[in-house]
């Protein structure tokens, strides 16, 4: 007997935080990009997302504030 309709695994933290990193730059293959439509969650690529700004953010507020420092 052959299984159901199998669900594909899921992905990790780790191919979450790429994915979104990919997205920040712009550039994704097609192909990536179905991969990860089929297995992210949506929920973990917007914590991700939002995680990944204010990283972005704080990064930029110390750079600015090392240069003005100077």
């Amino acid at each position: 007997m052959s299984d159901p309709v199998q669900k594909p695994p899921k992905a990790s933290l780790w191919r979450t935080a790429r994915a979104v990193a990919w997205s920040f730059v712009g550039l994704r293959k097609n192909s990536e990009y179905q991969k990860d439509l089929a297995q992210l969650n949506p929920f973990h690529i917007i914590a991700v997302g939002i995680a990944a700004a204010v990283i972005f953010v704080l990064g930029l507020v110390a750079l600015v504030n090392w240069v003005v420092a100077k």
